[in-house]
């Protein structure tokens, strides 16, 4: 019995191991890690604002550069006027670009635009300011003032003719005639002076005080050039008295009165300048009455 009940018994729990389980195997984060996944749409996106970026800056880099380098070369090149003559250019032309350069460019600029605090711009002044300015010494002047003074010129007639004609054919402006230009109505001319010029000048030209310390100029060695671009130019303190003032016919008039004072003698004595009634008057009482009464008393002491 004791058999059959050993033999019924369950078997007893097996018995546990002496070893611990094994615990699960932690991944190295150490080893290489699997690629990333590849970029999608918002990547390449990305990736072409940055390019379209970069060429819009270089772009607009380089047009700034351009812009500049036009400007700078813009400013450092003559006016096309003002560039070397070529071999086709007139004589006068290159011979007058010459004097320019030689006397007139420090002030004046290498294209006619002028320079602050030495010179105005001669942009068109034309041949007739230029002319009168160089032929009576006005220009080159010595210094700045109120009012260029006329000195002994530099440069002669035609010397300032070549000056004056690059100056025209660079920058345009009035011009002086040519021909005749004293072949108008002389009693016209007469009229036309005492109303316009004899205010300043003195009725006979001798010229007379301004204000401001200023003067205008005796007209006695004036030209016939000089007197007619004067009046186109209107030097100074001087009105510009151009076509729509005073016509061709009407300035030549002018002209002609002018020249003919001055070549017209005084055949009942001196002319003590022309300067008008007041200073023959001061003459008469002055040196008259005083050599009168110098007689009176020479006579009284030899009686």
């Amino acid at each position: 019995m004791d058999d059959a009940a050993d033999e019924l018994r369950p078997d007893s729990a097996p018995e546990a191991p002496d070893t611990p389980p094994e615990t699960p195997k932690v991944p190295d984060m150490t080893e290489a890690s699997p690629p990333a996944p590849k970029p999608g749409r918002s990547g390449r996106m990305t990736r072409v604002r940055r390019r379209l970026g970069s060429t819009v800056a270089l772009g607009m880099t380089l047009v700034v550069v351009g812009i500049g380098y036009a400007a700078i070369a813009a400013a450092a090149t003559p006016h096309r006027g003002a560039q070397a003559s070529s071999q086709n250019d007139p004589v006068e032309l290159r011979t007058g670009r010459r004097i320019y350069e030689e006397g007139c460019i420090a002030c004046h600029g290498i294209n006619l635009q002028g320079v602050p605090n030495r010179g105005p711009s001669l942009l068109g002044v034309g041949q007739a300011a230029a002319y009168f300015q160089v032929v009576t010494g006005r220009m080159p002047a010595k210094r700045q003032e109120g009012q260029a003074p006329r000195k002994p010129p530099q440069y002669d007639a035609t010397d300032a003719e070549q000056v004056a004609a690059y100056v025209q054919s660079v920058g345009g402006g009035p011009e002086i005639p040519q021909g005749n230009l004293r072949d108008g109505d002389l009693a016209e001319g007469g009229e036309l002076f005492r109303l316009n010029c004899a205010s300043c000048h003195n009725f006979a030209g001798r010229g007379g005080a301004l204000s401001a310390g200023k003067a205008a100029p005796s007209l006695a060695d004036s030209s016939d050039e000089v007197i007619y671009a004067a009046m186109l130019s209107g030097p100074q303190n001087m009105p510009v008295f151009s076509d729509n003032q005073l016509t061709s016919d009407q300035k030549r008039a002018i002209i002609n009165y002018v020249q003919t004072l001055k070549q017209t003698s005084d055949p009942g004595g001196s002319g003590i300048g022309r300067l008008g009634p007041v200073p023959e008057g001061l003459v008469i009482w002055v040196v008259g009455i005083g050599l009168t009464m110098v007689t009176i008393l020479w006579i009284g002491a030899r009686s």
